[in-house]
């Protein structure tokens, strides 16, 4: 038989392909099967539908050609049976029919069949029907099996990469670990030269506030142009992954010379440090912490997840001590966690075991000399390790969101004890507690403040709510509602540490404060700087401008109080006149009617 069928464009059908006859008329049966098998296919023929369905399932052929009108079982049911299966399902498979009718054409297809043939037929509209049916089918396994190829590969990046940034994760920096472990090995067996392996741990400072104020989207910016500045700067030497949130590690491999790793990471500091402008907008400085674990200096294991806890460890540590700086890893900090950890603990039961207690430092008003309020501070009295410092265990607090029971407690235990001295005859003594950002954004803060001065039956207005700059930088609209509510209320609010923060004048004209307190380092500086004095001076005379009342913190020598007495600031407090002091001392203080000798 020839392959005329193929001058008409017609797709060649590839020899040895499987073809199952499924016809009832022998005559016709043995004519179509001696036609495919002229052109060297595996033709195999069915007198019946039920033995057609038979052989379909056990040999799997690449098309099936079925008459319709047969005894036992019609071609409809034979096709129905066939897609009903998942081996047979997609063969291609085209009706031999006499029949014209359209009606049966139209079930045919709805049923699943590819085509039609009309008996008699000729070969080579046999053949060029088959050809086109097979060509479809081998673009339809095609194009399945690119997209499963790009399926995969999709699911291999996203099992090995990061989405967001596009660098390796976790799994894949494993597997160039265990790459460089062997590369290590190799040349320590060809090779005298000795090299050192570097674990650099980075964490960015401050994201969880970057996030608060710029929002996900633009965090998510930031954390792009960090990872492209990480790949530029390590110009594809060392392999850098994506471990977390803000997160990051590089894999060094270099002479065995700490000092190289040390130039490595004061220069990925510096890099790190340089600002970044997201949406031509907004422009964010950005710090980091880092820490870093050697092989063999640390006499770790050499295992991955070993080394990233070491560099881990010392990336915290340099985080407590406030970031943008870095760190090599020491068996001390192991210490050092122990500590931490043993001090959280103890704070979680300093309330109940009674180990906390308030000082109070007296607020002076440069007009009369005279106590005229007072700031409550928090103090902790470890049965075992003595006092310990609000600079220790307030982070701490905030870390671990105790800072809400516990500053609960003290706005309570504050309330309580000015009632019992105003009580004592100094009615308008006033009370300033401290309020933390997680305090302050609490949904209910508003409402248990309501509840702790009717329990306590003290006037809003003796008490004064101190707030940072950083603490209002969440949303400003909302917090400047929940001031107003406060306001409304009676109480006064604070803006402390002013001048140390972010946008100082900008926060003046955005909220409404009753009381600015200037930080304690501006104080320290009037007597060594006059551009202090001159600052100093404007903040208190714009202050006084906005009908603000003015706090000057750390006073502690008598050339500070003159400076503050002659430039009008209206409140004072410091060692100058007393440091934090008991309940029992800020009493005598007040009995003894001591005051502060004020400039002539």
């Amino acid at each position: 038989m020839s392959n005329s069928y193929n001058a008409l464009n017609t797709p060649k059908i590839k020899p040895q392909t499987k073809i199952l006859v499924i016809e009832d008329d022998e005559n016709i049966r043995e004519n179509i099967l001696d036609i495919l098998r002229g052109e060297n296919l595996r033709a195999i023929g069915a007198k019946n539908g039920v033995l057609g369905i038979r052989l379909a399932q056990k040999i799997i052929p690449d098309l099936i050609i079925c008459d319709i009108m047969m005894p036992e079982l019609d071609g409809y049911n034979v096709l129905e049976q066939l897609r009903q299966d998942p081996l047979t399902a997609v063969i291609p498979f085209i009706f031999l029919t006499a029949l014209t009718d359209r009606d049966h054409n139209r079930k045919g297809m709805e049923l699943g069949a590819d085509d039609y043939i009309t008996k008699p037929c000729k070969s080579v509209e046999l053949l060029k029907a088959i050809a086109i049916r097979l060509s479809k089918k081998t673009a339809i396994i095609d194009a399945y099996t690119t997209a499963l190829k790009q399926a995969s590969q999709q699911l291999n990046k996203s099992l090995y990469y990061d989405s967001l940034t596009n660098l390796p994760n976790r799994l894949l920096l494993k597997e160039k670990f265990n790459q460089i472990l062997n590369y290590l090995a190799l040349n320590k067996r060809i090779s005298t030269t000795v090299e050192l392996l570097s674990i650099v741990y980075i964490s960015l400072d401050r994201f969880n506030r970057i996030v608060e104020v710029l929002g996900y989207s633009q965090a998510d910016n930031l954390l792009q142009a960090v990872a492209e500045r990480l790949q530029t700067y390590s110009r594809n030497c060392h392999t850098i992954a994506r471990l977390g949130t803000d997160e990051f590690a590089i894999i060094m491999v270099t002479d065995n010379q700490k000092k190289i790793v040390i130039e490595f990471v004061q220069n990925l500091l510096v890099t790190l440090g340089k600002p970044i402008i997201l949406d031509n907008s907004n422009e964010v400085l950005i710090t980091a912490s880092i820490g870093i674990s050697l092989y063999p200096a640390d006499g770790s294991k050499l295992e991955l997840e070993k080394m990233l806890q070491l560099a881990h460890k010392a990336m915290s540590y340099v985080k407590q001590q406030g970031g943008n700086s870095y760190a090599f890893y020491q068996p001390t900090l192991n210490l050092i966690d122990c500590d931490r950890l043993s001090l959280e603990t103890s704070l979680s039961h300093a309330l109940e075991r009674n180990e906390l207690e308030i000082y109070y430092q007296p607020k002076i008003s440069l007009k009369t000399g005279e106590i005229v309020g007072a700031e409550a501070l928090l103090r902790w009295f470890h049965p075992e390790q003595g006092n310990i410092s609000p600079i220790k265990f307030i982070p701490i607090a905030e870390e671990t969101k105790l800072i809400i029971p516990l500053g609960e407690w003290v706005l309570k235990t504050a309330c309580q004890q000015t009632k019992l001295w105003q009580n004592s005859g100094y009615p308008e003594l006033r009370i300033a507690v401290n309020i933390s950002g997680l305090q302050f954004h609490q949904s209910n803060f508003y409402s248990q403040l309501v509840q702790i001065l009717k329990e306590t039956d003290f006037s809003a207005e003796y008490l004064e709510l101190e707030l940072t700059e950083t603490v209002l930088m969440e949303n400003v609209e909302i917090d400047n509602e929940k001031l107003t509510a406060f306001k409304e209320l009676g109480v006064q609010i604070a803006i402390d540490d002013f001048g140390t923060g972010y946008s100082s004048l900008s926060y003046l004209q955005q909220f409404s404060f009753d009381i600015l307190k200037i930080d304690k380092s501006f104080i320290r500086q009037l007597n060594k700087n006059t551009k202090t004095k001159t600052i100093t001076s404007s903040i208190i005379q714009m202050g006084h401008e906005l009908n603000l009342n003015l706090v000057a913190e750390g006073v502690e020598t008598k050339t500070e109080l003159d400076f503050l007495y002659q430039t009008s600031c209206d409140e004072i407090q410091g060692f100058l006149f007393s440091q934090p002091v008991n309940v029992k001392d800020f009493t005598n203080l007040l009995m003894s009617r001591k005051t502060l000798t004020l400039p002539q």
